[in-house]
């Protein structure tokens, strides 16, 4: 187990223990310098917790993220003391970045290109970033920022829903519900084809916005879909995820 570093171990109480003897400017000297720290440290942490998150999902390793943040563990606990505080700090950016996209379907003119360019851009959100895709299938009740955060998109986007079904493009039956479900089925594609087919997820989302779109609308334009993944990249797609569940050979 890696030793923990001087930074580590000191907390500004202690410091202020060390400075009883020192006179009130080297002690107010020594509490900007483990107060510059502290903040360069937080900094850190996020930066590198945003790209860990990204690169293996909220599961990821928080030993792996103080490594590469050249911090100790117990740093990244005093700064962060659960999992969620941290997944919440490094991610409001994105979750911010899915009000943004809702607020922008509302200024698009026709209502079935705003909700389909919602959609679009959500996946591509997830395709980019598998923690965030893994966050926009869960809730985050500890941080208020982001679920407030998430509260405006959800709004904005009951709109934009309402809006698509008034102008006859989006059936009639379709509910909020049925895109949550589409996330998490995207997260999957997104999963297994990532390294061997890395565009299949398009594929997949055009479908689901035809399945979603009210049929013979004639404010519809006509669907196009993006090219399928090759029957080589899927196959090579399902042994990764075989020798992933350790139930194939491993190279």
């Amino acid at each position: 187990m890696k030793g923990m570093s001087v930074r580590d171990q000191l907390e500004p109480g202690v410091a202020g223990e060390a400075c009883e003897h020192a006179g009130p400017a080297a002690c107010a000297q020594a509490e900007r310098r483990l107060r510059a720290d502290a903040a360069r440290n937080r900094a850190a942490i996020v930066a590198v917790a945003r790209d860990v998150f990204a690169e293996h999902g909220l599961e990821a390793p928080l030993e792996l993220i103080a490594a590469r943040a050249g911090v100790g563990i117990a740093t990244l606990y005093r700064r962060f003391p659960t999992r969620e505080k941290l997944v919440a700090a490094a991610l409001v950016e994105k979750v911010a970045e899915y009000a943004e996209a809702a607020r922008q379907a509302l200024a698009v003119p026709d209502p079935w290109d705003g909700f389909a360019g919602f959609v679009e851009r959500i996946c591509e959100l997830q395709a980019g970033d598998r923690g965030l895709s893994d966050l926009l299938s869960m809730t985050l009740s500890a941080d208020e920022q982001v679920e407030e955060l998430r509260r405006t998109a959800n709004d904005l986007l009951i709109t934009v829903i309402d809006r698509a079904k008034a102008a006859g493009t989006l059936r009639k039956d379709f509910v909020g519900e049925d895109l949550v479900l589409l996330l998490i089925a995207t997260a999957a594609v997104m999963h297994v084809t990532h390294a061997d087919a890395p565009e299949a997820w398009r594929r997949f989302v055009a479908l689901a916005l035809d399945a979603f779109s009210a049929r013979g609308s004639p404010g519809l334009p006509k669907t196009t879909l993006p090219e399928p993944p090759s029957t080589a990249q899927l196959t090579q797609a399902m042994i990764r995820l075989a020798r992933e569940r350790g139930c194939g050979k491993r190279s």
